[in-house]
């Protein structure tokens, strides 16, 4: 017999908590008196109009009362909580220190490296229709290349509608920097720039470029003209306004000069990491810009294209072979190659595209996978720490947890309260974590070489919030729910014990934890065998004591001869040499050749270098055949010496193929090369890639790029100090440079040199945060078994025994830690050599020796409170409390 069911819900609905039992009892007794004297039907409508009654203002839910709060939220509860916590925290010094250090160092790191993810991931979104912008490259069959021919941008405009607008941008090949200069009453200022490059008036039509002067939809459009970005604009102008103020651009070709059209903002990333613009109309290169007609030759043009709303890519992408076969065919045909056009989207360019020939270097979406997992796993390390000391020292919050439920607290109350301590402590960790960043951020800066500040993006912001929150949720979530799930009965007697599966969890965290140290710990080693051999690999050729001057100007390149014979009378200097370019840096130039008896079509594409005839034995190539280049032989302007590749691509045995011919086609025009020496294979580019086909000329372009000394001296500044004197004499409008050819080699290697330094540091940390947790450990295992160690020292047990005992199961622990890295470190590890053509093979003494490196760490954390326990006083410790 049960009252209406509607009118009940009705009355749970809106009477206030506090009320409804009471009400709702009073209302039942009546409902049954009712049925028994006049019927259901009427205790029916009895009980619905009773109910009704009740709706007045003193009953109803929004009516709250002191006992009407929610529990959980309430602010005299949430005070209690934060007291406890607090006290705790004061209470238990050691392991809080261990516990807001550790989480401290993992927040720091994880947000460093969200900062770095957060810089990589921000190339080329500021642009305005980031979304339909692409670049068009171009594929072969031996390589795809970033750039296309001339003609391609202007065909695509003119062909297709769905383009709204195209553009070109060139950097000429072997150049990596002009000279600038601006005169203003009498005084010059001058120095050599980098990454300045050629665009077509369209340019700022697609890609956004706040401008601090100028208007951009016009900077570029007149000949001539050059847009600068503001720090720049700084070196050369202070704060003035620079538009219309004229700057001589200094070419290996002659000097020319560009008025200032804009200054853009440089602060945004981008794939295309310019200093200044030139108009690619102008006095210069411009009539050689407009003559490139030929869709096979010159692919030194990157073009970009701007889609118009609603055009899907993938579609547009499948008209271009139509497209190129309607313009180019006949090009490629004559010169015995096919293309392909493809296309990649803008914003995913810096960290997805690895062509050859790129503008810049890219990043890589590989590493930034790497240093995320990283930090995610540091961060995890200090959340397991913990996670392990709060289950192990469970009993002493047992009795707490017992008294409260007995008090009426529900298990909801102690899982905030528990929740409450954690998010407390990342609180704590987040201030002390904010103190490290800060500390170390011009270190991290210098390190990856970014400008990265903590509070410039306010997405970071939030992500601090997120990942302090995630934090102490991840680390509090487990041990709340564990302590919360204490029986009253049981806990108040005294007779907890520490369960199983909690035991197997809290060993399973700290392999987990020292797993991933071992990983860290092989891939540290690893990464530096391998780029300490491309360091020390013979290369082919000899790197060291060359130093190299750059020759990008008219000045340097006319008085060059003059500069050299002053040079080598030094007698610090043994030969010197001039190139187009050398080994280590971009090498653009390349043509097809082909052999005796073959044509155009089994042409095989070589790189070369238009050099001096000392060349070779500056540089120090092995030549296994033939000659090198000499003056005594006039007929070496037809002459090549090709490397072991090249000739046996052409087919020819090197010990017989100096004195053959190979050919090029050019302008409908067959030209005979003769191979006069065959020199060794050596590695121009860096050992990432194979040694591909190459050869050297003296007369197929300017070979006046790059003049290269080879010497012999432990005096570098005085030698340096009179090359320049030489220098200064002999060129003195064109400021003196120059490197060291074994630093511009290495600089291929710069991003695998920061990603091991990054992940050398972390995994410092990370040994750093494990050990703190094992330290944590080994403690309360000490302090639990105080009065046991008493007792086996008072029966004779002897300290290494007692240090044993107590280390014994950390140790075991450590090794299957081992045993669960080896493969994993292995695979990635393999994963990570993949990129290189050249590499060493993981030997099996280096999972030993990083097996031992975890071992002994772990060891010497345990050893040090196994000892200080086993050297305590037996009757200190035996004493009853």
């Amino acid at each position: 017999m049960q009252p209406p069911r509607l009118a009940d819900r009705l009355l749970e609905w809106f009477c206030a908590p506090h009320l409804l039992e009471e009400v709702q009892g009073d209302l039942y007794e009546r409902y049954v008196r009712d049925v028994r004297d006049v019927g259901i039907s009427a205790a029916n409508q009895r009980y619905w109009f009773n109910v009704i009654r009740f709706l007045r203002p003193f009953a109803l839910k929004r009516q709250h009362t002191e006992y009407s709060s929610p529990l959980l939220l309430s602010p005299v509860m949430l005070s209690n909580h934060f007291k406890i916590a607090w006290r705790n925290l004061v209470k238990n010094k050691v392991y809080s220190a261990i516990n807001i250090f550790g989480l401290a160092v993992g927040l720091a790191t994880c947000l460093l490296i969200t900062l770095y993810v957060f810089d990589e991931l921000s190339y080329d979104k500021h642009h305005e229709d980031a979304n339909r912008l692409y670049r068009v490259v171009t594929g072969t069959k031996q390589e795809n290349w970033a750039a296309t021919g001339a003609p391609t941008a202007l065909a695509l405009k003119n062909d297709f509608p769905e383009v709204e607008q195209a553009t070109r941008l060139l950097k000429l090949p072997n150049m990596d920097k002009m000279l600038l200069r601006y005169t203003h009453n009498h005084q010059q200022k001058q120095f050599f720039e980098t990454n300045g490059y050629y665009v077509d008036s369209t340019f700022f039509e697609l890609f956004t470029y706040p401008f601090n002067y100028g208007n951009p939809r016009k900077a570029i459009n007149q000949p001539n003209t050059i847009v600068i970005s503001e720090t720049l604009a700084s070196k050369l102008f202070g704060k003035e306004n620079p538009v219309g103020k004229v700057i001589k651009v200094g070419l290996p070709f002659g000097d020319y000069n560009y008025t200032v059209g804009g200054v853009f903002d440089d602060k945004n990333k981008s794939h295309i990491d310019a200093h200044f613009f030139l108009s690619m109309r102008n006095g210069d290169i411009g009539n050689w810009v407009d003559q490139q007609k030929n869709w096979a030759t010159n692919n030194i043009f990157y073009t970009y294209i701007k889609l118009k709303d609603g055009v899907h890519s993938e579609a547009f992408e499948a008209k271009l072979p139509a497209f190129l076969n309607r313009h180019g065919a006949a090009d490629l045909k004559a010169l015995g190659v096919s293309k392909t056009l493809t296309l990649q989207h803008v914003p995913d360019i810096y960290l997805k595209s690895n062509m050859d020939n790129e503008i810049s270097a890219n990043g890589s979406m590989t590493y930034l996978y790497i240093f995320g997992s990283i930090a995610a796993f540091l961060l995890l390390i200090a959340c397991i720490n913990f996670m392990n000391l709060s289950t192990a020292r469970s009993e002493k919050r047992a009795k707490e947890v017992g008294i409260r439920k007995t008090m009426g607290a529900i298990r909801a109350s102690l899982v905030s309260q528990f929740l409450g301590e954690s998010l407390l402590m990342s609180l704590l960790a987040l201030f002390l974590a904010l103190c490290f960043i800060q500390l170390f951020l011009p270190a991290f800066n210098g390190l990856t070489q970014k400008n990265l500040a903590l509070f410039q993006n306010p997405v970071f912001i939030v992500s601090i919030a997120v990942t302090t929150l995630l934090t102490g949720l991840l680390s509090g979530l487990y041990p709340a729910i564990y302590l919360s799930s204490f029986r009253p009965i049981t806990v108040l007697k005294g007779k907890l014990i520490n369960s199983i599966s909690a035991t197997a969890l809290r060993k399973g965290l700290v392999v987990f934890q020292f797993t991933v140290s071992i990983v860290l710990i092989l891939g540290a080693i690893i990464i530096w065998q391998q780029l300490s051999f491309v360091q020390n690999q013979q290369l082919g050729f000899n790197k060291s004591q060359k130093i190299v001057i750059p020759l990008h100007s008219n000045q340097a390149t006319t008085n060059y001869t003059a500069f050299k014979d002053e040079v080598l009378k030094n007698p610090s200097v043994v030969s010197a040499a001039s190139g187009s370019t050398y080994p280590g840096i971009p090498s653009d130039n390349d043509l097809l050749f082909y052999a005796e008896g073959k044509s155009v079509h089994e042409a095989v594409d070589i790189n070369f270098a238009t050099v001096e005839n000392d060349y070779v034995e500056t540089l120090g190539f092995k030549l296994l055949y033939g000659r090198a280049f000499s003056k005594n032989f006039t007929a070496d302007s037809a002459s090549i010496i090709l490397n072991e590749v090249a000739i046996k691509q052409l087919g020819y045995d090197p010990k017989t193929a100096v004195g053959k011919n190979i050919y090029f086609d050019w302008q409908n025009v067959r030209h005979p090369m003769k191979i006069v020496g065959v020199v060794r294979n050596y590695n121009y580019e860096s050992l990432h890639q194979e040694i591909k086909p190459y050869g050297l000329t003296t007369t197929i372009g300017d070979k006046h790029h790059y003049f290269i000394a080879s010497v012999q001296t432990k005096e570098y500044s005085k030698l340096l100090a009179d090359i320049e004197q030489s220098w200064k004499k002999i060129n003195p409008d064109t400021p003196f440079s120059y490197s060291f050819l074994d630093q511009d080699f290495e600089r291929n290697y710069q991003k695998d040199q920061r990603t091991s330094s990054i992940v050398l540091y972390f995994t410092l940390i990370a040994i750093v945060i494990a050990c703190l947790g094992l330290f944590g450990l080994v403690a309360f295992s000490a302090e639990q078994r105080t009065k046991e160690i008493g007792i086996r020292k008072v029966l004779g047990a002897s300290v290494p025994s007692i240090v044993a005992l107590l280390s014994r199961e950390f140790v075991r622990l450590i090794v299957v830690a081992n045993l669960l890295a080896v493969p994993i470190a292995w695979y990635g590890m393999n994963l990570w050599l993949h990129d290189f053509a050249y590499k060493v093979s993981i030997q099996w003494w280096v999972f030993v020796l990083a097996g031992l490196l975890a071992l002994s760490t772990a060891l010497l954390t345990v050893s040090f409170q196994s000892i200080k326990a086993a050297l305590m006083n037996p009757v200190r410790s035996l004493r009853s409390e």
